[in-house]
């Protein structure tokens, strides 16, 4: 099978090859690592590269397989992986894409690393991001812009654009990501890949930079829902470090996928969200979502319109207590403990609040530093309970708006992002705007409930366009059915993946390459 071929498949038929010994992970890890070295220069989705590690942890799978240690092997072992740089990893460089942790490399794993360690998935690298993860078109990066594989001249998203890109360009079959109000979907949504939020507390935060910590939530990058799902499984489950982790076990979100790949849906109730669609969403974006709502309606599923009253006020009580929650997570990087230190100027008293100063200044980026402002003002005496309490208050009415409409229906829908993506600059200048990418997933964010994104088409202009599942909290494996349903009738209908559209040129120098 030749470099091109092997890369293009899915995570889980990369791990049966693996299990027939059809290749070996070395030259899995080796076509990826190929494909990474060809695409960079047009996609900028890595900050660090981990080859040697890769490929050590590539042969210490190959020589488990060779001796027959499988048992309670993962699925998924011996499939290389890229981690979004905002998730800890010993011996490998963790910036969150900002200055300020500059060359900071991580003495422990994150919970999440030390089980895809465990588990035989060799670590490609670290993905770039928004700085700190806030930002929804990764621009915001102290490093690098990366590139949608679509059109390079438009972002992927945010925060979480590197992985998404990665996955999407056929860096990785695999990456993780955070998603603090969208940062896995709407990436997932404008790249064509499947991004999912787990539930609130199902995946350890354990290792994750905290942006914001009652919003923060690692979860799956891949290109079907079965390797999300497969992901997930793998990654989630209770860990006593982390204080808000659930001592529940993993839901069989596997099984549930392969449900719905049968396509079966007869007895399940589809909620359209009524307030989740119209102004602002573009026409070609609406035409794919309501063609998606339609194939679910065929394969038996029951579709009841769902009224979520205050789903319009997620977007302004988000940007309260996020930037609120933001301001205090950050408080830690002073230049005191680690990362960057920056002196006074001459002339300056040096003194630790003087150097302290000095380092924030120059460590952090432009919307770090604005989300920083806004959180202290909305903290600040006098106005806390104004803001931060009303914004609470606001987020208590979103999680019943959700257990109202989960009376009635099984899985609630939408479209992901309003719009396709959007060329570098166009938002730069109006925060605001760029705000809005991110208006159909806050809702879930706020309410801790799992979310996912799955490619629905293309929209009139050639880009990708996301449908969006929503289930129950620690109802994970609900959404997993139907969303392999309609990825399985979508690719029936399209006559194979979405990513049969995409225009790889960094791959067309490695069509001769081959893997046994």
């Amino acid at each position: 099978m030749s470099t091109t071929e092997l890369v293009k498949e899915s995570a889980s038929e990369m791990a049966r090859q693996l299990r027939a010994k059809e290749i070996s992970s070395r030259e899995l890890v080796q076509a990826q690592l190929d494909v990474i070295e060809a695409a960079e220069p047009s996609i900028d989705a890595f900050l660090q590269v981990s080859a040697d590690q890769a490929l050590e942890q590539a042969d210490a799978f190959d020589r488990r397989l060779a001796a027959g240690e499988t048992e309670g092997m993962s699925e998924l072992a011996g499939v290389p992986i890229a981690i979004k740089d905002m998730i800890v990893t010993k011996g490998i460089p963790t910036t969150a894409a900002s200055r300020i942790l500059e060359g900071w490399v991580p003495p422990y794993d994150a919970t999440v690393i030390e089980k895809i360690k465990a588990a035989g998935l060799p670590i490609l690298g670290k993905t770039n991001l928004d700085e700190f993860a806030q930002g929804s078109s990764t621009e915001h990066s102290a490093y690098k812009s990366t590139h949608n594989p679509w059109d390079t001249e438009r972002v992927p998203g945010g925060s979480g654009g590197g992985s998404a890109s990665a996955v999407a360009a056929f860096e990785a079959p695999l990456a993780l990501g955070t998603d603090t109000g969208g940062s896995i979907r709407q990436p997932g949504a404008l790249t064509g890949t499947v991004g999912v939020k787990p539930t609130y507390g199902g995946v350890s935060r354990f290792g994750a930079i905290a942006m914001a910590s009652s919003l923060d939530q690692i979860g799956p990058v891949s290109r079907s829902v079965l390797d999300s799902a497969l992901l997930q499984e793998l990654i989630g489950g209770y860990d006593r470090r982390d204080s808000t982790s659930i001592p529940k076990p993993v839901p069989p979100l596997a099984a549930a996928a392969r449900e719905g790949m049968k396509r079966d849906l007869k007895g399940m109730k589809v909620g359209l969200v009524k307030e989740l669609g119209g102004e602002g969403y573009q026409p070609g974006v609406e035409a794919r979502f309501n063609e998606g709502v339609r194939l679910l309606e065929d394969m038996g599923a029951e579709v009841v319109e769902v009224s979520c009253p205050h789903f319009p006020y997620a977007l302004a009580a988000y940007y309260i207590i996020m930037p609120s929650e933001v301001s205090s997570n950050l408080a830690r990087y002073d230049g005191m403990r680690y990362g960057m230190r920056v002196m006074p100027p001459e002339g300056v008293e040096r003194t630790a609040a003087n150097m302290m100063s000095a380092t924030r200044e120059a460590g952090f980026g432009d919307e770090v530093k604005r989300r920083i402002i806004l959180g202290i003002y909305a903290l600040s005496a006098g106005y806390y309970d104004a803001w931060y309490g009303s914004a609470q208050k606001v987020r208590t009415l979103i999680i019943r708006d959700f257990e109202q409409a989960f009376e009635k229906a099984d899985v609630l829908v939408s479209p992901t992002s309003p719009t396709t993506a959007f060329k570098f600059g166009d938002k730069m200048d109006d925060p605001l705007a760029m705000y809005l990418n991110d208006v159909a997933t806050i809702p879930a964010n706020m309410a801790g409930s799992p979310a996912m994104s799955i490619p629905a088409g293309l929209s009139d202009d050639g880009l990708p366009v996301g449908f969006q599942f929503f289930a129950p909290q620690m109802r994970d494996e609900v959404m997993y059915k139907p969303a392999a349903a309609l990825e399985a009738a979508l690719q029936e209908q399209w006559g194979g993946p979405v990513f049969k559209d995409l225009k790889a040129p960094w791959l067309d120098g490695l069509t001769n390459g081959s893997a046994k």
